[in-house]
């Protein structure tokens, strides 16, 4: 019995000075540098809440202080966010192309930090159908079936446009939300597929306001006058360069108001509203371009926007 007990001391005696010995041996280990951890990803937001095809859209991502540069890409576009002078939110307006099906896509974004490392997050943002109307027109057959003349007025047009939409500044020249170029309701909304003389010919990319000749066309945003002449279908045309592929589209004008380089304040009057080119009456036609993309200027007009 002495014999148990002497063994069962032992080895409680032998057990502790184990876990003392392996106490001292921890403590004796040289400290581990510590690793700092990953970079906290980033918030995205976007509105409006429910993207559609040939929506405009609003990316916000709420970053750390030392984030330097953000950038994105979506539908193989490439974003630049903006960063205001106040708060960790950056920003980047883009949009969804018409032609978009319904589905999931993925808006993969990189921030650079100051120290130069980076980090990779990714969304998935859902895009929903938008159901756009059609409409019957009649015009004239000169729009529809152009003489010889008239084909070498349009193929010059075309160059024009070209130039002109090819057109790449870097910098953001829009500031705050934009504004509705007339006080009027609209006419004809932005995705209208067009049957003229009982043929599918287009798909109405734009706004058309019912206003008469003479009205007053003022800018949406702060810009830089790209064009201003006439068109074969546009009429007297106004472009505006807001910076980082947006631009704004004013056609069917009677008058310019506005010349070609001349910077433009946010409603300013650019021209007078009428009905040259092709159309069925007097109106005006507003168009906004993004990347190459028409977006739906009836949801931009409605966003608030840094």
């Amino acid at each position: 019995m002495l014999i148990l007990r002497f063994a069962a001391t032992f080895w409680r005696v032998r057990a502790r000075g184990t876990l003392c010995l392996l106490l001292l041996l921890f403590l004796a280990l040289p400290a581990r540098a510590q690793i700092a951890p990953p970079p906290r990803p980033a918030q995205i937001q976007w509105q409006p809440d429910k993207l559609v095809n040939g929506s405009p859209v609003l990316f916000k991502i709420a970053a750390s202080p030392k984030v330097q540069s953000i950038s994105a890409s979506w539908f193989r576009h490439t974003l630049i966010f903006f960063h205001p002078a106040t708060g960790n939110s950056w920003y980047a307006l883009a949009g969804v192309p018409v032609e978009t099906t319904p589905g999931r896509y993925d808006l993969a974004v990189k921030e650079t930090f100051a120290s130069g490392k980076s980090a990779e997050i990714q969304a998935t943002i859902k895009v929903a159908s938008a159901a756009y109307p059609k409409i019957t027109i009649q015009v004239a057959k000169q729009f529809t079936e152009p003489d010889p003349e008239q084909l070498r007025e349009i193929a010059a047009d075309k160059d024009v446009k070209e130039k002109t939409f090819a057109t790449e500044t870097p910098g953001r020249s829009w500031t705050g939300t934009f504004l509705p170029p007339v006080s009027a309701p609209v006419s004809d909304v932005f995705g209208t597929a067009r049957v003229i003389n009982q043929e599918v010919k287009s798909r109405h990319l734009g706004l058309d306001y019912g206003v008469p000749a003479g009205t007053a066309v003022h800018a949406v945003n702060h810009g830089t006058v790209i064009l201003a002449r006439p068109l074969f279908f546009e009429g007297n045309c106004v472009v505006l360069n807001h910076g980082q592929g947006l631009m704004s589209l004013y056609l069917h004008l009677s008058e310019f108001r506005v010349k070609e380089g001349d910077e433009i304040a946010p409603g300013q009057v650019i021209g007078l509203s009428g009905g040259t080119g092709r159309v069925t009456g007097p109106h005006l036609h507003l168009a906004i371009r993004w990347q190459g993309v028409y977006l739906n200027p009836a949801i931009l007009l409605k966003m608030q926007l840094p």
